[in-house]
């Protein structure tokens, strides 16, 4: 069984063609089709149209939101319906191409547990084209995954995956990424990128400024997810010890001055106060530094005992299911 998870806000005009062409590729490959369109608070029809789909094809379910709650939201709850043990995503707009999907399930299994595409050719506009690209280099650089097109929306998951990785605010962008930290094998596909027919972008300006502020949290969650204290009491320890010893050269060199040790000029705090200052600062921002580790440390200690700081691969089976396969065969 495949699952296909679409998130769907307003586009009515292109999910007639788009169910058509799914089925298509699911009649010529033979496959058991599950099809899932999460409708995010579309306000032009579309949660109609995917109850009339419903109906006419026992292969297709649908959930609608009471409101606008993100693509992260929809995949999320598309990936909870999902029966199939692989699981591909893809828009709604009719740019992501279906009869790709055969390549994408070649691909993953190549020992593969996430195969994201790679739109090398696309047509958007030069203004959404230069910022996307820009934007995919940094995140490759800063995370050590390297992709092409971190942003496409169509990519292809094993069950097993999205298990694991938790999606919540923006982070559907970041799924490679996240599933690698978890040990997970990613790859990625150059795909046929079709021009829009219908609707228009529902990203702006405002999407890059808000990728960055989530890759800084992906950074963040992927490198000491499991241990804060590492980023956060490195940080602090590091601004306690440049105040500290600054404060320590201060308070000698006043006291040698005041000694008249080596003919030094008599040296008065009143009279460099941003020293003082500044490492006054500098040790009360290393201490609470190093206060938010701890107690971040806590949180993640005792808050959710069902996250696991590690992922299991496989199992060798143990002596009560070698028992039970015996019984089985005789």
């Amino acid at each position: 069984m495949l699952s296909v998870v679409i998130p769907v806000y307003n586009e009515s005009e292109s999910l007639e063609e788009l169910h058509r062409q799914l089925t298509e590729v699911a009649a010529a490959e033979n496959y058991e089709l599950d099809l899932i369109f999460v409708d995010d608070g579309s306000r032009d029809g579309s949660w109609d149209l995917i109850r009339c789909l419903a109906h006419r094809d026992c292969h297709v379910r649908g959930v609608r939101f009471r409101r606008n709650f993100g693509k992260a939201g929809a995949l999320s709850a598309g990936f909870a319906l999902a029966r199939g043990d692989m699981v591909m995503t893809l828009d709604a707009d009719l740019q992501d191409d279906p009869h790709e999907i055969p390549r994408f399930l070649a691909k993953i299994g190549k020992d593969l547990d996430v195969v994201s595409g790679w739109k090398k050719v696309r047509h958007d506009p030069w203004h959404k084209v230069l910022p996307s690209r820009a934007f995919n280099w940094m995140v490759s650089r800063l995370t050590g995954v390297r992709l092409h097109d971190h942003n496409c929306g169509m990519k292809c998951y094993r069950r097993e995956v999205l298990s694991e990785v938790r999606l919540y605010g923006e982070l559907h962008r970041f799924v490679p990424v996240l599933a690698a930290a978890r040990g997970f094998r990613v790859g990625e596909l150059e795909i046929n990128h079709r021009a829009r027919q219908f609707g228009h972008s529902k990203y702006g300006l405002t999407r890059f400024v808000k990728g960055f502020l989530d890759l800084l949290t992906v950074k963040f969650l992927t490198g000491f997810g499991q241990r804060p204290q590492h980023a956060l009491g490195t940080a602090g320890l590091t601004l306690f010890a440049i105040g500290a010893a600054w404060l320590i050269f201060l308070a000698a060199w006043w006291g040698i001055s005041r000694l008249g040790i080596f003919n030094m000029e008599v040296m008065h705090l009143k009279e460099r106060p941003a020293g003082v200052l500044y490492s006054a600062a500098s040790l009360l921002l290393g201490a609470q530094f190093m206060s938010m580790g701890f107690l971040a440390e806590l949180f993640i200690a005792y808050h959710d005992p069902d996250v696991k700081a590690y992922s299991i691969a496989e199992r060798t089976p143990s002596s009560d299911d070698r028992a039970a396969s015996s019984r089985a065969g005789k």
